[in-house]
């Protein structure tokens, strides 16, 4: 197992520098991906790029394609590096480095699963994101026809490279918001098992959110409905491993 790190950034100048620091003492390589950011984040971004030369490297995107694009971009240079897996972290802060090193340590347990976090939250998270979650959980056991992605949103996770970027070879569809999700729910139909691991998540006082109400929900709505769509096209073949899993004693299907 040959891990890395991906950062998908855009515009939260104000976290990454910390976010970068705690993650230094994993001597992992990582790549932070710049998803077109505006040009103040420039001058912050070449700092730190210039600072942890030695183990980080700096992915400018040309144009904000969206988080999706920013991570795949991200997973398609750790591949060519020869990294076997990727850990994804979200550049905001929200996310507690001191954990990683118990994702990694399911991962190399478990290499040809995705390990993904499951939100622990404090006080700090807005009771409207908390909430709007239950509706994506709920539309992602319906396309899975499965309860095993306990949570689909959590934006810390390690992925193996070569299931993750076939699942999502060429694909168009979920780039910015909803790709977490959407890529889950693919690797679980391509029958890569998805392991939850419970992580701490703080909303930082002072962070900053690039969600948008409507703009995002719509989004995940449309995604789910083409999920919804392709599941149905893979009924028979997800009925037949839930049969198949049911029947193995100690496998949940």
């Amino acid at each position: 197992m040959k891990p890395a790190i991906v950062i998908p950034f855009f515009n939260h100048e104000r976290a990454i520098a910390r976010t970068v620091a705690s993650l230094r003492g994993y001597g992992l390589p990582c790549w932070l991906v710049d998803d077109g950011s505006d040009a103040r984040c420039a001058p912050v971004l070449d700092g730190i790029a210039a600072a942890e030369s030695r183990w980080l490297t700096l992915l400018r995107l040309p144009r904000n394609g969206g988080k999706g694009r920013a991570v795949v971009a991200g997973l398609e240079a750790a591949r060519r590096a020869g990294c076997s897996h990727a850990v994804q972290i979200d550049a905001d802060g929200q996310h507690d480095a001191g954990d990683l090193g118990r994702l990694l340590e399911v991962a190399a347990a478990n290499p040809g699963a995705v390990v993904t976090g499951i939100p622990v939250y404090d006080r700090s998270v807005p009771r409207s994101r908390l909430y709007g979650r239950y509706a994506t959980h709920l539309w992602v056991w319906i396309n899975t026809l499965s309860g095993e992605i306990r949570d689909s949103m959590c934006g810390f996770r390690v992925y193996p490279l070569e299931a993750a970027l076939h699942a999502w070879d060429g694909r168009r569809g979920a780039s910015r918001m909803e790709f977490d999700s959407e890529i889950l729910v693919r690797l679980s139909w391509a029958g890569v098992p998805v392991i939850s691991v419970p992580t701490r998540v703080t909303y930082p006082h002072d962070g900053v959110s690039h969600f948008r109400l409507w703009r995002d929900n719509l989004r995940i709505s449309a995604m789910h409905a083409r999920l919804f769509f392709g599941m149905l096209a893979r009924l028979p073949r997800l009925l037949a491993r839930r049969r198949g899993a049911a029947a193995m004693p100690g496998r949940q299907p």
